[in-house]
């Protein structure tokens, strides 16, 4: 909604329209950053489609594995942005979208993954429909077979998962996930998802009131290595929010080789969070970490050390609050400066 406004106030009027979704923001993160990213999924074939490949394509995301169908319609979703006390909403408009009843069998791997290395999927994609999800397992499953690395991200949406009525939400997200996870090598969710998805409860941490139980969450992960004993990082983002406007920021990545965790932003080896007092816009700050942390561990000066990833990945990430939009326009350069210790936010002339 523009301008802070409630549904109510906005409608019937203008709109602020954007494209986003989970794995085309973290395509576009990658991208901006100086990598290259390929995006896939299933889209109608209209104009309104047209430009939300054109959006990708305009920052250098290739686009050439998505499909285009006569089948189904461009998934929506709206969003109430809140402010201070006021919390925002999202409302979902995600029914019959192309990529929720576009069979596996349409998805030709051997040539989308021909030239890949790495592939990355979320929580959110098989939410939409059982379709979607068979077609997620098949993209993992797919994936391993030709060597790629695989990364997801819980991303638990309790208003998409509703496509078993038999199930809870979190039901049917627990075992449609159990089918992805056995296949991943780099784990990335929030401060809820692993107890959302997996039952896993981070000690005393409570969201709805800002607590977190910080000196927790590497045993939610050792945990979570125990389930899954393949995963070979596990990257968890640590929000605590004190109003809509105003949330403390950053993350731990946790390895499953050495059993050692690493949070950052630090100071002298303190967990020390980034304090956002002006929120311009939060949705896509999750995308904007996985993305920044896929890109940290494909770049030769970032790799080999995770304090450096994961400072690199909760800075970039950091800064997507204080852009419009889900797509993280920011460089390499501004976020290595955040991540050092220049957060002055002094004009650059």
């Amino acid at each position: 909604m523009p301008s802070h406004k409630r549904f109510k106030q906005a409608l019937p009027g203008q709109l602020d329209f954007s494209f986003a979704g989970a794995e085309a923001n973290v395509c576009a993160a990658i991208r901006l950053l100086g990598q290259k990213a390929s995006f896939v999924t299933a889209l109608p074939t209209h104009e309104v489609a047209d430009a939300c490949l054109f959006a990708l394509q305009r920052i250098g995301v290739d686009v050439s594995h998505v499909l285009r169908v006569d089948e189904g319609r461009l998934g929506l979703y709206y969003v109430e942005t809140g402010a201070n006390q006021r919390s925002g909403k999202v409302v979902y408009d995600r029914a019959l979208a192309s990529v929720s009843i576009i069979p596996k069998e349409r998805y030709d791997w051997d040539t989308i993954f021909s030239d890949a290395s790495w592939f990355h999927i979320s929580g959110i994609t098989p939410a939409l429909s059982a379709i979607v999800a068979e077609a997620s397992v098949e993209a993992v499953k797919e994936a391993k077979r030709v060597g790629l690395k695989v990364s997801c991200d819980l991303n638990f949406r309790k208003n998409l998962w509703a496509w078993d009525a038999s199930l809870t939400t979190r039901e049917l997200a627990q075992k449609t996930m159990n089918q992805i996870l056995p296949y991943v090598d780099i784990l990335i969710g929030n401060e809820e998802d692993a107890e959302d998805v997996l039952g896993i409860k981070a000690g005393q941490t409570d969201v709805h009131v800002g607590k977190l139980d910080i000196g927790q969450y590497p045993e939610v992960a050792r945990q979570i290595h125990d389930l899954f004993p393949q995963i070979k990082k596990i990257a968890i983002t640590l929000r605590q929010s004190i109003s809509a406007s105003h949330n403390n920021w950053g993350a731990m990545l946790y390895n499953t080789e050495n059993h050692r965790a690493c949070f950052a932003p630090s100071v002298e080896g303190m967990y020390q969070p980034y304090e956002i007092r002006a929120i311009v816009d939060r949705i896509g700050g999750g995308d904007s970490f996985s993305g920044s942390l896929i890109f940290a561990m494909q770049d030769p000066s970032l790799c080999k050390d995770d304090q450096a990833m994961v400072s690199f990945a909760v800075a970039a990430s950091c800064l997507c609050h204080s852009i419009e939009g889900d797509f993280n326009f920011v460089s390499k350069d501004e976020v290595v400066a955040l991540a050092g210790g220049d957060s002055s936010g002094r004009v650059k002339r």
